[in-house]
């Protein structure tokens, strides 16, 4: 067995409560979201983990997230690299907008078709398709070899990109992971062997409160 990767998606954000598209735009943690992050760090810490190194994307939510989980297990001074192949899905015109004002916009079921298909983009935006196509390499080069040289490594991210992450560890078909979703500061941790496959999947907290 090699190192440990634990991911965990951002505490809810200002716009997740507002029912908007997000995607690359960057509003902050709520009170609620600050919490999540707070309890998904709590966990990590009676987990008893200690990380080496900590990944986030550019946006505020996922910065504020890993912060908060580093805190949380005494490492506030960690290295941490941040970079946007690690951002939550582009959602292009989409972005901003309610979801509710979408729908009535362009139909409830192209927007479903955008929000669900899994190689379908909404206009100017990426598919979950195109988001794993930027996650991947970046964790192939960047975050895998650091976990199969024995790491203990924290990725902090999003919905989607994170999602990139899992049908990959837990090899899911495009069908499969469609229909997962991650619940918000709820770490999940991966062991994994030396050639990359899972060892073992732990989740810390319920995932079915996802949204």
């Amino acid at each position: 067995m090699s190192g440990t990767l634990v991911l965990v998606r951002h505490g809810q954000s200002d716009w997740n409560l507002k029912n908007l598209f997000t995607g690359w735009r960057d509003p902050d943690l709520t009170e609620l979201g600050v919490e999540e992050a707070k309890a998904g760090g709590k966990a990590l810490a009676d987990y008893g983990i200690k990380f080496d190194i900590a990944f986030t994307s550019s946006l505020i939510r996922a910065q504020r997230t890993c912060q908060f989980v580093l805190d949380a297990v005494g490492q506030s001074q960690l290295e941490t690299i941040r970079d946007q192949a690690l951002n939550e899905r582009d959602y292009g015109d989409l972005s901003g907008l309610n979801k509710d004002d979408a729908r009535e916009k362009w139909g409830e079921e192209q927007v479903h078709i955008w929000r669900r298909s899994y190689d379908i983009p909404p206009p100017g935006g990426e598919s979950l398709r195109d988001t794993g196509a930027r996650v991947w390499p970046y964790y192939l080069t960047e975050i895998l070899p650091r976990v199969l040289s024995g790491q203990k490594v924290l990725v902090a991210a999003h919905g989607n990109s994170l999602r990139s992450l899992v049908m990959v560890l837990d090899r899911l078909t495009k069908e499969e992971i469609l229909k997962l979703n991650l619940a918000t500061g709820v770490p999940m941790v991966y062991k994994l062997n030396a050639n990359s496959t899972v060892a073992s999947k732990e989740v810390l907290g319920d995932m079915s409160a996802a949204h």
